[in-house]
């Protein structure tokens, strides 16, 4: 009691005006709150609707939830309206004009979103209620929401977002309470800045809506926020890797075929698209609207497909072996002789353009090395005698024996006696040869066709994959 009584004479003697306000808020609170009932609408005709102004500060967007479609925002919210049973003149009460109470004690607006998607159906916080003396009341409530929003992700990563928060009264209709706009937006001036999305504006829309239920008009305030995505991390960790993933499956028609990695490469870089592909997916929601990005996956997935098909194919047709047959005449001119000659193919294993060429010279010189070294005398004498018509059956290839092996010993008289098991075995050597020869020549030949077509192929899917990602990117608004 002494401590009482000596806090009390201290607050006379150094603050007496402010110690009479609190005496007189006190005062007040009791007179106020008296005969008052915070259950009813507080208004002196029960006939008139009681106006509410609602104004909403955009504080900080929380998270997206694409897959969900739910918006989690952090808000500030401001009601305001007038009480015509909290009044008081002022000059009976020191000139107090304002006092703040807790809002439990005054009847408060139920306003609620309507679009809410959070299980949590707790009230709103109980913050104090500023009180004019000529009964407005301003209410400021802090509110984490999550309010369902459709989210179209047609153009992810480049999309835009509109999502709504409406709010109205939950039980009281537009002739008992009317909703008003504070500002014609929301306010955006103590936003913070999201990492994901850029905000683009908060405008604000008034709604009267008869339901079919009653036939009284429910006014409700929309406000409808503009977001864009930002799309950097995305073409960063998204886009880019694919793109240049894309870029492998045509250089698998590159690869030699010798060196059997042709179709491992093509399922590499078609698995690896389809990790990238599940990792979209499980971001996005299970709707018929295929993103951007997906679609772009899903062309760069069909034509590494298409790719590592055709690789097969030629694959195929490089290892004919000798049972195949000669390539057709059609194929000679068109792919062998035009197209080679347009997509710069040089022979199978030659890096110039007539290998078969230096070949033939080769083979020409090697028979000539033998020939010096099996005839010496042969230069001055001039060619040898041709004993067998076999001798010329084949021009590209030439074997040359000395006479006397070839064609037997020279008798007394000049005739030549020919043995006929030894010119038979040395036909059949021959024949061998020729044999061998054209086999060869009929694989290079389809090796060729091959080299001839995955060069094309190649360029094809070069300017597919360059096309593909100028069209997908070019669609992003």
């Amino acid at each position: 009691a002494c401590s009482l009584l000596n806090c009390i004479q201290l607050c006379y003697m150094f603050t007496p005006a402010h110690c009479s306000q609190g005496q007189f808020a006190h005062k007040l609170l009791n007179d106020l709150m008296e005969n008052y009932s915070s259950a009813l609408r507080p208004v002196d005709d029960t006939d008139k609707s009681l106006n509410v102004t609602l104004q909403v500060t955009l504080s900080q967007i929380k998270d997206m939830d694409e897959r969900n479609q739910v918006l989690i925002a952090y808000l500030w919210i401001r009601q305001t309206w007038h009480d015509a049973h909290l009044k008081w003149s002022k000059e009976e009460y020191d000139g107090l004009e304002v006092i703040r109470i807790p809002s439990s004690l005054v009847w408060r607006p139920d306003l609620v979103l309507y679009n809410k998607a959070d299980d949590d159906f707790s009230g709103p916080v109980d913050t104090n209620v500023v009180l004019r003396y000529n009964g407005e009341i301003t209410w400021d409530t802090p509110a984490i929401t999550k309010s369902s929003c459709v989210v179209d992700v047609s153009y992810f990563p480049f999309d835009s977002q509109q999502c709504n928060l409406t709010f109205g009264s939950w039980t009281y209709n537009g002739n008992q309470v009317d909703i008003a706009m504070g500002m014609d937006s929301g306010d955006l001036s103590d936003f913070v800045e999201n990492v994901e999305w850029e905000c683009h504006g908060m405008p604000a829309t008034k709604n009267v809506i008869m339901y079919g239920c009653c036939s009284d008009p429910y006014p409700d305030i929309t406000y409808t926020l503009l977001l864009q995505r930002r799309s950097s991390f995305y073409i960063f960790n998204l886009l880019l890797p694919c793109f240049l993933i894309s870029f492998l499956a045509p250089l698998g028609f590159y690869l030699p075929a010798d060196s059997g990695e042709k179709v491992s490469l093509g399922v590499t870089v078609l698995l690896a698209l389809t990790v990238f592909q599940m990792m979209v997916a499980e971001s996005m929601p299970p709707s018929e609207n295929v993103p951007l990005i997906g679609k772009y996956y899903i062309a760069t997935m069909t034509m590494v497909t298409a790719s590592t098909a055709l690789t097969i194919f030629i694959m195929n047709i490089h290892f004919c072996g000798a049972e195949a047959k000669p390539v057709p005449y059609w194929a000679k001119v068109l792919i062998i002789d035009y197209m080679s000659k347009i997509f710069f193919v040089y022979e199978v294993g030659e890096s110039c353009a007539s290998p078969f060429g230096q070949m033939e010279e080769s083979e020409s010189f090697h028979g000539q090395n033998h020939k010096k070294k099996l005839h010496p005398k042969e230069k001055a004498k001039g060619a040898p005698p041709t004993c067998c018509p076999d001798d010329d059956k084949s021009a590209a290839f030439t074997l040359t024996f000395d006479p006397c092996v070839y064609c037997g010993c020279r008798g007394s008289s000049g005739i030549l006696s020919c043995d006929p098991k030894l010119v038979r075995n040395v036909e059949y050597i021959a024949s061998c040869f020729r044999e061998q020869k054209a086999t060869c020549l009929k694989v290079a030949e389809w090796k060729k066709v091959a080299k001839v077509m995955d060069r094309i192929f190649m360029w094809i899917f070069f300017i597919m994959v360059f096309l593909m990602s100028i069209l997908i990117i070019g669609k992003a608004p």
